[in-house]
């Protein structure tokens, strides 16, 4: 059977590490991910919620912050609960076996800050002349002696 699970999106939030009782770290989050169609000109996001544990979570925790892009290598895994009204509910999750950075530190760090509203820029033009490219002719080329030997 297989369950592998590849995602990429950005957190929602801070990711907040904890320990268990036993000192293991486990980080909870959530992702967002643009889907790449629109239904009536909106775009469709999906917010799926990812766990990892021990040496990835305490990664993530150092390295990620709310707004950040993250690629995220794991599987899906579900949870069965009762809620506070005796409910019994399904919890869907990804588990994050391997992450890793999307976009650079730079522009991680620029999602971080407000970007004040700016009118769309104009299109590019470009003034440089379009690539030519010259053909060969006969002249260009030897011929071999037909000895059925490689010339390498």
């Amino acid at each position: 059977m297989l369950n592998k699970a590849i995602l990429v999106g950005r957190l929602t939030a801070d990711p907040e590490l904890r320990q268990t009782p036993n000192g293991i770290s486990v980080i909870s989050f959530s992702i967002a991910c643009d889907r790449p169609y629109s239904r009536g000109g909106e775009r469709q996001t999906d917010f799926i919620n990812i766990v990892a544990w021990r040496s990835t979570a305490e990664f993530i925790a150092k390295y990620f912050h709310k707004g950040n892009a993250i690629a995220i290598d794991g599987s899906i895994q579900t949870r069965r609960y009762t809620d506070k009204d005796g409910n019994n509910r399904t919890a869907f999750e990804v588990q994050a076996d391997h992450v890793s950075f999307v976009e650079s530190k730079s522009a991680s760090a620029a999602s971080q800050m407000p970007q004040p509203m700016a009118a769309p820029a104009a299109a590019p033009t470009q003034n440089s002349p379009a690539a030519s490219y010259a053909s060969g002719d006969l002249g260009d080329f030897e011929e071999l002696d037909s000895d059925d030997d490689l010339p390498f």
